[in-house]
């Protein structure tokens, strides 16, 4: 018995509980923890990577997050309206038209408070930085346009900019969007290959990069003091890596107010059932993910080794291996030069580019190859091809993987190589003369890419499917990742982008072309999904193929 304990008598104790009232019932409300204090300035978005390399002009760097800083960070002269159409971007630009049509000549007008962040100002230097690295540099984004471009002129202290072209260019309207530093970049360590590889060094939108940080998987952007237009309502945009299940229980936490996010079937499903609901919309991106098939490596040298290959591949469950079902599923990708969100875009693909692998037994017999059971071979040597997929990219990595997989069970040697993006693209843009260890180590035969689609189709056509005239007297050479070029082709390319053919009448006579060469595999259009809580508002999937940043100087936060 512990010491100091008392016993009380039982009797007593039962006399006691008998007269005793009952005591009476309280109820004792139920309170939570009272929440920290809303900060209605910040706004976090989830976003599925935040990968290094944000140039918007290298098509390596492509990615959700790449679009988002360039909307919020850099100039443009022309931004997307809503209708698709590119507009003056006037809190850049004071005018921007066709001066003179002989020379074909575009005369822009910056306005004069338009500056960096360093308080440089927005200049003409700026134009001749990006035309020139553009048109020059291999792996940039719609280089066509550029490489038309014969001399830049400028006055009135760099304000006003003179542009002359070789030829008539009816898409001049998609030049010079997001605009580089130039007085920052032309003399960096890395030069143009180099640009905003991890950083921006100077900002001229609305927001400037406070925090970039790949580990961390976070990007934080603060409003430009230095922005000489109204500013954004939100003091802070914060990107921040989320994998799929985590958007889901941000969303519902409220850790993030947005998410911008690559999900599945089940993702969007999760999404879906969140209470209180959470708004959702597809946001298709413009990249369509692509299978090259290169005609300048050795073993695909040859039309119908190659038109073997697209049809031993079963693309409806590369898409599905892809999308994981999610809404890119939606977007089946069946031509070669727009994508499925674009105006004008119709299914171009003919019968015979579907899955037959009777068809491609045929094609590879007729090429030489002799089926064993170690597999196709000719002369003693199997057919056996490397599938290149950038690392950064999980989705690429998937369908290469499942390309394989379809490749081996049909009877070609087939392995898998993942490079970063910026060394794959590197070795696809040097070619078949390319030393194979300085671009990325083993030569890729095929590779899962990303192909860019634009506002404007010629241009798209042109750079992507495009060559460029030979030097020293040599034939034209390609121009783009697919190391391609057909000379019979060139003139009607040439002649959409000039706007001597229209461009309805050049994809008539080149869709047919390009799928008889069998040099691509479109597969899908890129797609994330974009929910959205209902603490916020000003969120949109903004004008087609820009997306939802481009109004994020809009956007507002309510303690909800």
């Amino acid at each position: 018995m512990a010491r100091g304990t008392r016993l009380v008598p039982l009797v007593a104790v039962l006399v006691l509980a008998a007269c005793t009232p009952e005591p009476r019932l309280v109820e004792t409300p139920v309170t939570s923890p009272v929440p920290e204090r809303v900060d209605t300035g910040e706004l976090v978005v989830a976003v599925s990577g935040v990968a290094g390399g944000y140039n918007p002009h290298h098509i390596s760097d492509q990615s959700v997050v790449t679009t988002a800083l360039a909307n919020l960070v850099l100039p443009s002269v022309f931004r997307t309206g809503p209708d698709g159409v590119p507009r003056l971007d006037r809190t850049v630009m004071s005018s921007a038209d066709v001066t003179s049509y002989d020379p074909y000549t575009v005369t822009y007008q910056i306005r004069s408070d338009a500056s960096w962040s360093d308080n440089a100002p927005v200049a003409a230097e700026d134009f001749v930085y990006l035309a020139e690295q553009v048109a020059s540099s291999p792996g940039a984004l719609d280089a066509a346009g550029y490489r038309l471009i014969e001399d830049i002129n400028a006055a009135d202290s760099g304000k006003t900019v003179e542009v002359v072209f070789a030829e008539p260019y009816p898409g001049w309207r998609s030049l010079f969007a997001n605009l580089l530093p130039a007085h920052l970049l032309k003399d960096a360590p890395g030069g143009w290959d180099g640009a905003l590889q991890d950083n921006f060094p100077a900002a001229a939108g609305p927001y400037a990069v406070k925090a970039l940080d790949t580990d961390r998987g976070e990007v934080v952007l603060e409003r430009n003091d230095r922005y000489w237009e109204d500013p954004p309502t939100l003091d802070r945009i914060v990107l921040r890596r989320t994998d799929q299940p985590g958007v889901v229980d941000a969303l519902d936490a409220g850790h993030a107010q947005v998410a911008l996010a690559r999900l599945d079937a089940v993702g969007v499903n999760s999404v879906g059932k969140l209470t209180p609901p959470v708004a959702t919309h597809t946001v298709a991106r413009p990249t369509v993910s692509t299978i090259a098939i290169r005609p300048d490596r050795p073993q695909l040298t040859e039309r119908e080794v190659r038109q073997a290959i697209v049809a031993l591949l079963d693309r409806e469950q590369l898409v599905t291996v892809g999308t994981g079902d999610g809404p890119a599923a939606e977007l089946l990708a069946n031509s070669h030069v727009l994508a499925p969100s674009q105006p004008g875009y119709r299914p171009t693909a003919p019968a015979e580019a579907g899955h037959a692998p009777q068809r491609a037994g045929q094609l590879l017999r007729g090429a030489g190859y002799t089926k064993t059971p170690a597999g196709w071979t000719r002369g003693g040597e199997p057919l056996d091809l490397v599938i290149g997929a950038p690392e950064e990219r999980e989705p690429a990595k998937r369908i290469a993987e499942e390309t394989q997989r379809q490749l081996v069970a049909a009877g070609i040697t087939a392995e898998v190589v993942t490079l970063p993006a910026d060394e794959l693209y590197a070795q696809l843009h040097a070619g078949a003369d390319a030393d194979a260890e300085q671009n990325g180590g083993e030569p890729v035969d095929l590779a899962v890419i990303g192909q860019p689609v634009g506002a404007d189709p010629a241009t798209s056509l042109a750079s992507n499917f495009g060559c460029v005239p030979g030097e020293d007297g040599q034939p034209p050479a390609p121009a783009n990742p697919l190391g391609f070029c057909d000379a019979g082709l060139q003139p009607t390319i040439d002649a959409a982008l000039t706007g001597a053919l229209s461009v309805t009448d050049a994809l008539a006579a080149v869709e047919p072309a390009l799928w008889r060469a069998a040099v691509s595999v479109p597969l899908f259009q890129q797609a994330e999904t974009l929910a959205i809580r209902g603490d916020v508002s000003g969120v949109t999937p903004g004008p087609p193929l820009a997306g939802p940043f481009a109004g994020a100087a809009e956007w507002r936060r309510t303690e909800g």
